[in-house]
Parts: structure tokens; C-alpha cells; sequence
């Protein structure tokens, strides 16, 4: 199948150019400039409309904390332990909440759902497609583990005298997990290379889940809005030689030049809210856009539920409107998050070997009156 006559955005080197593009059993066979030679009936007439990747919300709750429901569809904090890394998102999702539906309407092809920032470390996260009846089959890859650094660990267990109450309690948890999670994994290295020698280290379903994380497959997201709590992830991260990304970053804007220095990436958001906490006292919309100024590389996120995901769109163009530049926006939404992710090999760009993701727009994406004119996901018209 074609989709022709497009004015294709592939946020690759050659990001901007009109041609077509070439699908076969939902993957991206061919990408190319100008016309087609012939096509059918079952082909697709882009109608000079704009072709981009499909969108990725980098940064959500969505489908664990489901639409219009209280404590019942609210899966995604479990206060009754502050370190639980061996929660799975996916075990949370409901994949049948309408704001599923909602996203795929607005070009939202793929989200990060997380479990909450509640506790010190809230478990692992999960990067899915956005359409689909089971959550296994939407699911695209665990490439995320959740910490929280700030506010919310404390008031979450201040309120119940429990640890951690302050800033040095939560880090000290993390440190303590993952300290532990490294002792096992060397205990189980032992029992691996001289199993007539060495006996296995007792089954810990905490350390188990840590391991992908210390052995670089999986990236640390910490979740922090002020600075100081960025710089205290970094401080983690290096310690234990983890491979990690900052989400929120509200106020990174205050050390820019230094986060850029040492080479950060941010998943900015959410961009449309007030400034509702402390931490947030210092919320700009310029921040993206200094951010990058400084080399930061950023992707924007809703945080679904705080700022509704259709709003994803939306939320770029505040930051256009706050000096970030519009291409860079865009690239915001699609490659720069997947390589956050770590799934730029299936999605973010129009290229050879992708996922068939699409949203086609006749007019400017970043347009707060511009619905798309139609959504794609694995090649599927949705």
C-alpha cells in the first residue's frame, strides 16, 4: 500500500520533503521523493496534506488511572511500601479507558505509561500503542524503571509517619535498593560461572526487577521538578552506572547551561498546568526552549491524567509559543522521544524498517484548531 502526494515530515536528515511512502504487513518499506510510478485503489491520497510519525507521549498515567473514576480504576501508586520496583505497569492498564481513543484522535500513536511518583521508586514502566483490545499485544517493550525524587514521596508518607520523610530518606531508599539489587546480581554471577562452588542467592523479587537497570538494558526515570532533586539523580545515576532520563524538569531552566554540559535529556511536561506545588514555583513556558538553547535534548510529555493527553499537541505549541523552535517541537513528539526510549529502531521517524505509525494533518500540526485528518498505527487505518 502507498500513501502519495504527502508533504512528509520523517524527522530524519532529510526531515521535510514531498514524495510517498511504501507499507507492507505494518512496516515502512520505502520511503521516497516525488511521485509514484502507478498507483490503485487501495492506495492512499495524502492530498498535499503533512505526513509525520505518529505522535509519542513520552510521560503518562494512561489506563492506570482511569478516566472519571475514583480509588476503583486508580492503580497507579501502591503506598503500602515506598520502593516497589517489582510492580509491572502493564499488570495496571486498562486498555479499554476512552482516553485511549481520545490520544489516537489527536495522532497519539504510542505512550510511556508509568506506574506514580508516590514512592521512591514506583516500578516498571511500559511503552505501548495506543490501540489494541490487550494490553500484551499493544505493548512495544519494559524500557523504563520509575523513580520520584521531592515532594511527592515526602507528603505521601509524611502523612503516615513512615519513611521517607525527607529528601535524604527517599534517596536513601534508592540507594539501599539498589545497592542490594547489585550484591545479588554479583551473588548470581558467582552461582552462574561456578555452580559446583557457589549457591544461589535466595529469590528477591525486588532485586530481580532491578537487573535489567544495572545491566544497562533498562533506563532509570526520575521523576523531579527542582533542580537540586536533578542534580541529586545525576548523582545517583553515576554512582551505579545507570543509563537514566529526567522527566518534569520544570524548573532546569534555573541551571540550563549546566544540564547541557553534562549532555541531559528531559522529557518536559506538563507544560499546560499551574504552578500547584511548591517544587513548581518556578514553572515557565520558556523552559523547553532554554533547555534546548543549552543542549538539553527534550521531549514533551502530558503527564495523563494532569493535563488530558489530547492535549499533547497542544502542549508543543506553548512551547513554540514560549521560543522553542516549531521543528524542534515536532521532533519533540516523535525522535526525540523515541530515542529517549530506546525504540528509535520502531518508531518516531518515517523511514525503512519502521512501524507503519502516521498521523496526516492538511494544515500545521501545531495549529490548536487543526485535527488530523486520519491516524495509522502498524499500518492499520484507525
Amino acid at each position: 500500500m502507498l500513501i502519495y502526494n504527502a508533504e512528509i515530515y520523517s524527522m530524519t536528515e532529510d526531515m521535510h520533503f514531498y514524495g510517498y511512502v511504501e507499507i507492507q504487513n505494518g512496516k515502512i518499506i520505502a520511503v521516497e521523493q516525488g511521485k509514484p510510478e502507478f498507483v490503485t485503489s487501495q492506495d492512499i491520497n495524502a492530498n498535499g496534506g503533512q505526513l509525520l510519525p505518529g505522535f509519542i507521549d513520552a510521560h503518562t498515567h494512561l489506563g492506570i488511572i482511569e478516566n472519571g473514576i475514583d480509588f476503583e480504576g486508580d492503580d497507579c501508586n501502591e503506598i503500602s511500601d515506598p520502593f516497589t520496583p517489582q510492580l509491572r505497569a502493564i499488570d495496571g492498564i486498562n486498555p479499554y479507558d476512552r482516553c485511549f481513543e481520545e490520544a489516537r484522535k489527536q495522532g497519539i500513536t504510542s505512550v510511556m505509561v508509568s506506574p506514580g511518583s508516590a514512592n521512591a521508586c514506583g516500578g516498571e514502566m511500559l511503552l505501548m500503542k495506543t490501540y489494541g483490545r490487550c494490553v500484551d499485544e499493544m505493548a512495544i517493550k519494559a524500557c523504563g524503571m520509575k523513580f520520584a525524587l521531592g515532594e511527592n514521596p515526602k507528603s505521601t508518607y509524611s502523612n503516615r509517619d513512615e519513611m521517607p520523610v525527607t529528601r535524604m530518606a527517599t534517596v536513601a531508599l534508592i540507594r539501599e535498593g539498589l545497592q542490594k539489587a547489585k550484591l545479588y546480581s554479583e551473588r548470581l554471577q558467582r552461582f552462574e560461572e561456578h555452580p559446583d562452588e557457589e549457591e544461589p542467592p535466595e529469590y528477591d523479587a525486588k532485586c530481580e526487577a532491578l537487573l535489567p537497570l544495572l545491566q544497562g538494558n533498562m533506563k532509570a526515570h526520575f521523576h523531579c521538578h527542582r533542580a537540586d532533586d536533578i542534580c541529586t539523580a545525576v548523582r545517583i545515576c553515576k554512582e551505579f552506572g545507570l543509563e537514566f532520563v529526567i522527566v518534569h524538569g520544570t524548573e532546569a531552566h534555573v541551571s540550563a547551561d549546566l544540564f547541557g554540559e553534562w549532555g541531559l535529556s528531559m522529557i518536559i511536561g506538563p507544560v499546560i498546568c499551574d504552578r500547584c506545588k511548591p517544587e513548581m514555583k518556578h514553572l515557565e513556558l520558556s523552559n523547553a526552549s532554554i533547555l534546548y538553547q543549552n543542549g538539553v535534548k527534550i521531549a514533551i510529555c502530558t503527564d495523563h491524567p494532569e493535563v488530558p493527553i489530547q492535549y499533547l499537541p497542544l502542549s508543543a505549541s506553548l512551547a513554540v509559543k514560549g521560543g522553542l523552535p516549531r521543528e524542534v517541537a515536532l521532533k519533540a513528539l516523535t525522535s526525540e522521544p523515541a530515542d529517549m526510549l530506546g525504540v528509535a529502531d520502531r518508531i518516531g521517524r518515517i523511514a525503512v524498517g519502521l512501524d507503519a505509525d502516521f498521523v496526516l494533518f492538511a494544515d500545521d500540526p501545531l495549529n490548536i484548531m487543526n485535527d488530523p485528518v486520519w491516524v495509522m498505527i502498524n499500518g492499520k487505518m484507525i
